[in-house]
């Protein structure tokens, strides 16, 4: 099992040349799976031939041992994942059918996206602690975020050359290695600004977000930060850097924005992805109904 996963990791990597975060996470799963294997079914560690014997029963009891354990679209990756696997080794020659095929997705939950309101944004992103180097990266960092809508992983992995201030532009490259063309608010093109400048202007190919010691800034870096950066500006929310993209992306909406133009800048590569912030709209306007409309107010004792 081992080698076989370690082949389809390789046609992951080079073949389909997916990124090296999207391999790592199969990988995981994959390794998973092949514990589940050789620690609860006690199946032999090495046994190649074994991967025969795997049907869509063995599958269930798999799934049905992550649940509790792991949040429901959670376990529709992982069994996405090893139906990938399974393909790989149909076309190989390795498997005759694949098991996955025969074992149901389970329904994903239905959740609104936390968000923080225009208010706690603007708290948030203009709270300015001190005017060092890192403060002004910290307040750059919150203003990008915000004004462009990315993932972390999608900030960090910035270089200089992918910003051009003057034109109020940012190249990123999102899930799938995707390119995308985003434009950076004029809030945001001034901390940036002030931070590359403050840093002297460095080369085209250095990254954008740097940490003390001159490296890349990780995503774990920055979500270690926000949080007492969020006592500082009053919001007792636990908001984590993805609430600011999810705020980017309601606030849009509220302010008119069409839905097609705010799938174009989040990267989704499906319009139902993105229908998930008009439900964060509607629980607002449910709140304003509530509040305003005579038959629907509580009475006062």
């Amino acid at each position: 099992m081992e080698q076989l996963i370690e082949r389809f990791i390789r046609h992951l990597g080079v073949e389909r040349n997916l990124s090296p975060h999207t391999v790592a996470a199969y990988r995981r799963d994959l390794a998973g799976f092949a514990a589940f294997l050789t620690e609860d079914l006690e199946w032999p560690e090495r046994e190649e031939r074994l991967v025969g014997r795997i049907d869509h029963l063995v599958l269930r009891r798999y799934l049905a041992l992550l649940h509790g354990r792991c949040r429901r679209s959670t376990i529709g990756r992982k069994l996405a994942a090893l139906r990938t696997f399974f393909r790989y080794l149909v076309r190989e020659g390795v498997l005759t059918l694949n098991p996955g095929e025969l074992v149901g997705t389970p329904r994903a939950e239905k959740y609104l996206p936390r968000t923080l309101s225009v208010d706690e944004a603007f708290a948030l992103v203009e709270k300015e602690v001190k005017s060092d180097l890192l403060a002004l990266r910290d307040r750059a960092i919150m203003e990008t975020l915000y004004s462009c809508g990315l993932r972390i992983g999608e900030l960090t992995a910035l270089d200089v050359a992918s910003l051009d201030l003057e034109a109020g532009l940012v190249r990123v490259v999102g899930k799938g290695r995707k390119e995308r063309i985003v434009p950076v608010g004029r809030k945001a093109r001034e901390a940036l600004r002030r931070y590359l400048d403050e840093r002297g202007r460095p080369a085209g190919e250095a990254p954008l977000f740097v940490n003390h010691r001159g490296g890349r800034l990780t995503a774990r870096s920055i979500q270690r930060g926000l949080k007492p950066r969020l006592l500082q500006a009053g919001i007792l929310k636990d908001a984590t850097p993805h609430a600011l993209r999810h705020s980017f992306a309601t606030h849009l909406l509220a302010g008119g924005a069409d839905l097609r133009a705010i799938q174009e800048l989040l990267g989704h590569a499906s319009l139902s992805t993105t229908q998930k912030y008009t439900q964060v709209g509607i629980e607002h306007l449910n709140a304003v109904y509530d509040a305003a409309h005579p038959r629907s107010r509580k009475k006062k004792d």
